[in-house]
């Protein structure tokens, strides 16, 4: 039997008389085959203009090429077959209400059956005598049969097949939109308006990637990410519109880099160390190497004219608070106002704490404001000063004298316009933004791409290693056991829960309910609760007595994950822990090994699956942060890692931070090397 041959996708000349960026925007009603119910449809999916239905991506390809004889199909098996109908009618049941439309198809080497329920008006379509392909899983051989399979009649040998005989499109779908529909409407589409896709400067994207591989056109691109030819190259057509995601993001962060440049005239704050020496030689510990180089990075940056941007990394107990306390030093020596942002109220009181107590024999004023509280004046006419708070800061009524220094503890906690809300306090003051959650490479070029980079990446000396184990609830009488150990040898725990209170819809453990099994289990050894929904005298005189030593045990929701320091707790044990992503295990379990004492951290999970254990066992196997960032990453996503709105990170049609690191690399390169921003259109636009 001969193979029909395969149809190109349709072409046609560009449009002259119209601009392509208006037919490109034009209502997705322009399309053939569209009217107002179907543009109802697809507006669900995001699509309203012919673009956005040619850039809606397939999920994926199904290659319905190669024909197979009908005596070979096998049951539940894909398989295209081709030949002619023999036999065809429609069977009614119960009172005609219910019906079948059958017809048999024979190639000469077998015959299938292709049955449609309650799809009479088939009858119309198909006769016997007609030449059709078939595409559907079998799920009879005997007889053999596909039900509901998709077909198209072969009328001609030049006849164009947009269903059959070719690599076809699968894409996303609603409710009332059949892939069959979508595939014909995407087909009109690239017949009309597929040359009209908005032109991007050739120079920008160039000829070829770093690969080496040449790049299809834009208007290629587009009828390949649908109808491709080969499967690979519909994977060069996303590759190429996921590279012009990356370079449009690249170049908004570079204008806004230069924008900022263009406008600042910041002071020098890179003090005269009159105050630095003595805070170092009260320290009692020496700098990290790594820490003497981010602080020299620091300095550099902190002179006048273009004002510091700078992103510090460093794992769990590297050291960035006292990176941050130098680094405000500079700015304090230099005359200027220090403004310090963490995310919550338990973290803030405990940085004012310890700026507190390293800066006021200095005769440096601290002062805090958190939810209500105020202390330490007003911020004005006595001096430079640090202030301490959440985003309390950013409300109108704070005003400083001369702030000189941004430090933001805790970032991907923050929203980006809330940064920027601060650092408009200042006459474009010096920015250091922190963060003890390690960002994989690709997050950190896109999420963080305007910062310079600075990681500390060593531990100070002293550091005690963190057993982490992995344990299933009905070991929790044991892990007690070992608890109680560690509280008879004069250590501290904490207990982690992921919710407040209890929900009737699971079965999730929450620490106003964990309080009392904790006491039970633990009695006679004091438990305290803390929470962010607390009362904040009544939670921080709890986590005063837990730092002091006088509350042995502490159960807590993630508000202690960041900054909590306290030496001697040497076991935390984090319940229901398969909720948790790996980056917050790995903050949570920061919280152990501060001091002297081995320390252990203790998951327990009641989920079994095994996506959940490989998690956990991920965390499990090692303590290298950023190790652990790229297995999040993998695991979850950067949506569900960052949080879109949190982040200000857009969200990406075509793009993947993790398969497509290279092109990230790439993009941000090709921009370094001086492409002018006023080349670019929005890529995304097209």
């Amino acid at each position: 039997m001969t193979t029909p041959p395969l149809s190109p996708v349709p072409t046609v000349a560009s449009p002259v008389s119209s601009a392509p960026t208006a037919a490109w925007d034009a209502p997705v009603t322009s399309v053939r085959g569209v009217g107002p119910e179907r543009a109802a449809l697809l507006e669900r999916l995001g699509i309203r203009t012919v673009g956005d239905l040619l850039l809606h991506q397939p999920r994926r390809h199904e290659d319905r090429r190669k024909l197979a004889a009908i005596r070979d199909v096998e049951l539940g098996v894909p398989v295209t077959v081709a030949g002619t109908i023999v036999a065809a009618g429609v069977k009614w049941f119960k009172m005609r209400t219910r019906s079948v439309f059958e017809f048999i198809l024979d190639d000469g080497t077998g015959r299938l059956h292709c049955r449609w329920w309650n799809v009479p008006q088939l009858a119309r379509v198909y006769a016997v005598g007609d030449r059709v392909l078939v595409f559907g899983k079998p799920n009879s051989l005997r007889p053999r049969q596909i039900d509901h399979p998709e077909t198209e009649r072969l009328e001609s040998e030049d006849d164009p097949r947009v269903h059959l005989n070719r690599i076809v499109p699968i894409h996303g779908l609603t409710e009332g939109l059949s892939g069959r529909v979508m595939r014909t409407l995407v087909w009109n589409a690239l017949a009309e308006f597929a040359a009209c896709i908005p032109p991007l400067d050739p120079d920008l994207v160039g000829a070829a990637g770093a690969d080496g591989r040449p790049w299809p056109t834009r208007e290629q691109a587009v009828r390949d990410l649908h109808f491709p030819t080969e499967l690979a190259d519909a994977q060069r057509a996303r590759e190429r519109f996921a590279f012009e995601e990356f370079l449009d993001l690249q170049l908004a962060i570079q204008r806004r880099r230069q924008n900022l440049e263009a406008k600042a005239k910041t002071d020098s704050c890179r003090g005269d160390n009159r105050m630095i020496r003595p805070f170092l030689a009260g320290l009692g510990f020496r700098l990290t190497a790594a820490q003497t180089r981010v602080l020299r990075e620091i300095r550099a940056d902190m002179g006048p004219g273009r004002p510091m941007r700078r992103l510090l990394q460093g794992d769990v107990g590297s050291g960035k608070t006292v990176v941050a306390a130098c680094t405000a030093l500079m700015a304090l020596e230099s005359g200027a106002d220090v403004a310090v942002m963490a995310p919550t109220e338990i973290l803030a009181s405990q940085l004012a704490g310890h700026f507190r107590r390293w800066f006021e024999p200095l005769g440096i004023r601290v002062g805090l404001r958190a939810g209500g509280r105020v202390e330490g004046g007003d911020g004005a006419g006595q001096g430079p000063a640090v202030w301490v708070g959440t985003h309390a800061l950013i409300q109108d009524a704070v005003e400083f004298q001369r702030l000189g220094l941004v430090i933001i503890d805790e970032q991907h906690k923050f929203g980006v316009s809330q940064r920027e809300q601060l650092v408009r306090k200042g006459n474009f003051p010096h920015l250091l933004v922190m963060t003890a959650t390690p960002i994989p490479r690709t997050l950190g070029l896109t999420l963080y791409g305007d910062l310079d980079i600075s990681v500390l990446d060593q531990l100070p000396e002293g550091r005690q290693s963190i057993r982490t184990h992995v344990r299933d609830e009905s070991a929790l009488p044991k892990v007690w056991a070992f608890v109680r150990s560690e509280l008879e040898a004069g250590r501290q725990a904490y207990v982690v829960c992921p919710r407040v209170e209890e929900s009737e819809h699971d079965d999730v453990r929450a620490v106003t309910k964990e309080l009392k099994r904790v006491r039970a289990a633990l009695e006679p050894f004091a438990v305290e609760m803390v929470h962010g929904q607390m009362d904040p005298a009544v939670r921080d005189a709890a986590m005063l007595g837990f730092r002091d030593g006088r509350v042995p045990v502490l159960v807590a929701t993630p508000v202690i994950e960041v900054g909590v320091d306290v030496p001697n707790a040497s076991v935390i044990v984090i319940l229901s822990a398969e909720l948790f992503g790996l980056a917050q295990l790995h903050q949570l379990r920061g919280r152990v090994g501060r001091g002297t004492a081995a320390s252990h951290c203790i998951l327990v999970a009641r989920e079994t699956r095994a996506e959940a254990t490989d998690r956990l066992n991920v965390i499990a196997g090692t303590t290298d942060g950023f190790e652990l960032a790229e297995a999040d990453l993998r695991l979850r996503g950067p949506g569900e890692l960052l949080g879109q709105n949190q982040s200000g990170m857009p969200s990406l049609r075509f793009g993947d931070l993790l398969a497509d690191a290279a092109l990230v690399r790439e993009a941000r390169d090709r921009v370094r090397v001086g492409v002018s921003s006023s080349q670019v259109p929005d890529a995304r636009s097209g």
